[in-house]
C-alpha cells in the first residue's frame, strides 16, 4: 500500500562519532518524494558519513530514520537496497574483469528457477539500461576496456536497475562528458516524474542550482539549515556552507609578466592532438579548455615526459630540449599536479610527511644518502604552514585528509623543488568551495612569485577566473585563443564544440 507521509526519507538527532573525532551530532534531513535535494558541505562537513549511516554502512549510530513514514534501521547495504534505497560512488565500484551486465546485476543475478542463470536475460535488461543513461555499448564488454566516463554512467544504470525510490548521487558528474551530463539530467528528470527521490552531492554550484529542489547544509558535522533552492543565492549558499562570505573567489594579483619560459610547437601525437603550438611566460597563468576527449591531458602528459608525441618540439629558456620521462621534466624545473590525485599524485596509506618527501629526499640526505630527520621536519613543517594544509600532524596519514588538503599536499610535493614551471591538471577536482578559494589563493600567489602556470580545467568560472589567456581545444585542435579580458563561458564552449 502507498504511503502518503509527506517526506519520503526523515533523518532525525542523528549522531556519529570516531574516535578522537565527533563527525556528525544531531543532524537531520528531510527528503520529498519526487524532488532533487542537494546536500551541501566543505570536504568533512559529514554528508559522506551521513549517507554512508542511510545505506548500512555505518550500522551504529544515535537517531531515528523513517522511511515512507516507517522507522528503520539497516545493519547492512543490502537491506537499504532491498528497501528502496540506492547510492551512486563517486569512487567507482567496478569490477574490472566483468562485463557491464555481470557488473549491474552483480549480486542480484537473473535466474531460472534460482538454478540457471539468465545470461540473455541480464543483458537484455542490460542493453535497455544503457540506452536509457544514453550508452550505445556491448552489455558483454568487459569493465576494463571502458573510459572513466562510461564506468560512470555504468554506477548510474546499476543505480537505476534497483528500481530505489531514493537514488544517492554522490559527484556523479565528476568524470563524465557534458553530453552525458545532459543525458544523467534528462534522466533524474524522468526518475522524478516517477516519484523518486535524488539526494544529490556536489560540488559545482551550477549543477546544484540548475537541478536540486531543495537544499540541505551541513557544516562541521552540524545541520545548518534546509532551503528551497529559489530562494537562495550562490553566495548566499556559500556563506552557510563556509561560515562567513567569500569575497574575490578569484583573487585580484599584480601581474608582471617575464621572459617566456617554456613554447611548443607543432606538437602531434595520432589520435589523441595535431598542430598544438603555444608559450607561457614568467609570471603567467595558460587556462587550457575544452570538452572531455579533447586533448587537454595528453598534451600536457606529453610536456611533462609521461607520454611522447610523433612529431613536434619543446623549447624550455630559449632552448631546445628533449623530454623523454617525467625526470627529465623535473631536472629542467617542469612539474606536473596530475588530474588523478588519489591513483597518480599520493600513496595513501603513507603520512603527510612521507608524501611530501618521498620524490624529495635529495633535499634531505647527506651525499651518503643518510636522511636528515631534522631538515625533513622543518621543511615539511615550512610547507603545512605555507600552503594552510589543515592536519593535526605530519604523521597524520593522507587517507584521513579532506581532499583539499590531499591536493595541497601534492603541490606541495612539487613546489619543494622550486620549479619554473608548474602544469596544474583539474587543480580543484571534488573539493569544496572553501578549499576551491585556497588553491586559487595558491595559484596566484605562484604567478606573482614569477612561476608559469598552465592549468587544464573541466570549470569555466575557474579558467576564465585565474587564466591571463585561455587556449581552447576541440578534438585534438586548437580552436582558439582568448584574452582574460575577451573571454566568456559562451565564447569559451563555442570554441570547444569546434566553431
Amino acid at each position: 500500500m502507498e504511503s502518503k507521509a509527506e517526506y519520503i526519507l526523515e533523518m532525525k538527532g542523528i549522531t556519529k562519532g570516531f574516535p578522537g573525532v565527533n563527525a556528525l551530532s544531531d543532524v537531520q534531513l528531510k527528503i520529498r518524494p519526487g524532488t532533487v535535494h542537494a546536500l551541501m558541505g566543505e570536504n568533512g562537513a559529514g554528508k559522506s558519513t551521513l549517507m554512508k549511516i542511510l545505506i548500512g554502512m555505518y550500522p551504529e549510530y544515535e537517531g531515528q530514520i523513517f522511511y515512507n513514514g516507517n522507522q528503520v534501521k539497516f545493519k547492512d547495504i543490502k537491506q537499504a537496497l532491498d528497501i528502496g534505497i540506492s547510492m551512486i560512488h563517486q569512487e567507482l565500484t567496478a569490477v574490472e574483469h566483468m562485463t557491464i551486465a555481470e557488473n549491474i546485476f552483480l549480486g542480484k543475478e537473473l535466474s531460472f528457477k534460482n538454478v540457471w542463470i539468465n545470461e540473455k536475460g541480464m543483458v537484455r535488461k542490460t542493453k535497455e539500461l544503457l540506452e536509457r543513461v544514453g550508452l550505445h555499448l556491448d552489455p558483454k564488454t568487459l569493465m576494463k576496456h571502458l573510459s572513466v566516463s562510461e564506468k560512470q554512467m555504468v554506477e548510474i544504470a546499476k543505480a537505476v536497475s534497483y528500481e530505489s525510490k531514493v537514488i544517492i548521487m554522490d559527484e556523479p558528474t565528476s568524470a563524465i562528458t557534458d553530453r552525458e551530463v545532459n543525458q544523467l539530467f534528462k534522466m533524474i528528470h524522468e526518475l522524478k516524474n516517477n516519484d523518486v527521490a535524488i539526494i544529490y552531492i556536489s560540488h559545482k554550484m551550477d549543477e546544484i542550482f540548475k537541478i536540486s529542489d531543495e537544499i540541505t547544509v551541513l557544516r562541521d558535522g552540524k545541520y545548518i539549515g534546509t532551503y528551497k533552492t529559489d530562494n537562495l543565492t550562490i553566495d548566499q549558499l556559500v556563506a552557510q556552507m563556509v561560515g562567513r562570505e567569500l569575497t574575490d573567489l578569484f583573487p585580484q594579483r599584480k601581474k608582471v609578466l617575464g621572459e617566456e619560459v617554456l613554447r611548443v610547437k607543432g606538437l602531434k601525437k595520432e589520435n589523441a592532438y595535431t598542430d598544438i603550438s603555444f608559450h607561457v611566460r614568467s609570471g603567467e597563468i595558460i587556462g587550457i579548455a575544452g570538452l572531455m576527449g579533447a586533448g587537454r591531458t595528453e598534451v600536457v602528459n606529453t610536456i611533462f615526459g609521461l607520454e611522447s608525441c610523433d612529431e613536434g618540439e619543446i623549447e624550455f629558456k630559449g632552448k631546445k630540449v628533449k623530454i623523454k620521462s617525467p625526470a627529465d621534466a623535473i631536472n629542467l624545473g617542469i612539474s606536473l599536479v596530475s588530474e588523478d590525485r588519489k591513483r597518480l599524485g599520493l600513496v595513501l596509506p603513507l603520512s603527510v610527511r612521507e608524501n611530501m618527501t618521498l620524490p624529495n629526499l635529495h633535499l634531505i640526505s647527506n651525499p651518503f644518502h643518510v636522511v636528515s630527520k631534522r631538515k625533513e621536519k622543518n621543511i615539511v613543517k615550512g610547507m603545512i604552514q605555507d600552503l594552510s594544509i589543515k592536519t593535526p600532524t605530519d604523521e597524520q596519514l593522507v587517507k584521513n585528509l579532506s581532499g583539499g588538503n590531499q591536493q595541497k599536499i601534492v603541490i606541495a610535493k612539487s613546489l619543494l623543488r622550486d620549479p619554473d614551471v608548474i602544469i596544474l591538471d583539474e587543480p580543484t577536482r571534488g573539493i569544496d568551495i572553501g578549499a576551491k578559494s585556497e588553491i586559487y589563493q595558491l595559484i596566484s600567489k605562484l604567478a606573482e612569485a614569477g612561476k608559469a602556470i598552465i592549468m587544464v580545467s573541466s570549470e569555466l568560472p575557474e579558467v576564465i577566473g585565474l587564466s591571463d589567456r585561455i587556449l581552447v581545444l576541440h578534438e585534438g585542435r586548437l580552436t582558439g585563443e582568448l584574452t582574460k579580458e575577451d573571454a566568456d563561458q559562451e565564447k569559451i564552449m563555442r570554441l570547444a564544440v569546434g566553431g
